[in-house]
């Protein structure tokens, strides 16, 4: 299990970081107009919240690819690639909030590093629930029974993030979090 749900992210996170590294490029293609598109992707970041919170009829619809691999090892990547294109009912407007970022942040490095890391903390779940299979049940059910406060819990967060976006207050907390690490150096 723990092998198949690690090929099974690593599909999706190869989806994920290419989008990330051409959203990242072609927000440096734009970086002269970063103030108003940081502004017009954290109104569409607080869309995007509010939809993930249930509250705008419409965005809170499902795509999925009906045809899915043969089951196995072999087909757990492809299975993560199909996912990571099709299937984002969850996950989009918190992809969308990590894509919006990587385009204001400019880079493709950046992008890909963005998506990287969202790609961890979206896997890390998967990996737990293979490696503890039987204990990850009893917390599957607790979930169930309260998607609707983790769900509105996470929208709330994302309208927060879209929020200090429109009103200038994340690049003030992105200069912020940068001086604190200006004078860091590496030990090699």
């Amino acid at each position: 299990m723990v092998t198949g749900s690690a090929l099974f992210i690593a599909g999706f996170t190869l989806v994920f970081v290419a989008v990330g590294g051409f959203v990242g490029w072609l927000g440096d293609a734009f970086l002269e107009y970063t103030d108003v598109i940081t502004r017009v992707l954290g109104a569409l970041t607080v869309v995007l919240g509010l939809a993930f919170m249930g509250l705008v009829p419409g965005l809170g619809r499902e795509f999925r690819f009906h045809r899915l691999p043969r089951a196995g090892l072999a087909g757990a990547p492809l299975l993560g690639v199909l996912f990571g294109l099709g299937w984002t009912p969850c996950i989009g407007p918190t992809l969308a909030a990590v894509q919006s970022l990587a385009f204001v942040e400019g880079g493709a490095g950046r992008g890909m590093l963005l998506s990287l890391l969202y790609c961890v903390g979206l896997g890390l779940p998967f990996i737990l629930a293979s490696l503890l299979y039987r204990k990850a049940l009893g917390a599957f059910a607790w979930l169930t029974r309260h998607t609707r406060a983790v769900t509105v819990i996470g929208g709330v967060m994302l309208v927060l993030v879209g929020l200090a976006m429109v009103t200038g207050l994340w690049n003030e907390l992105t200069t912020t979090m940068q001086g604190w690490t200006a004078g860091y150096q590496t030990v090699i």
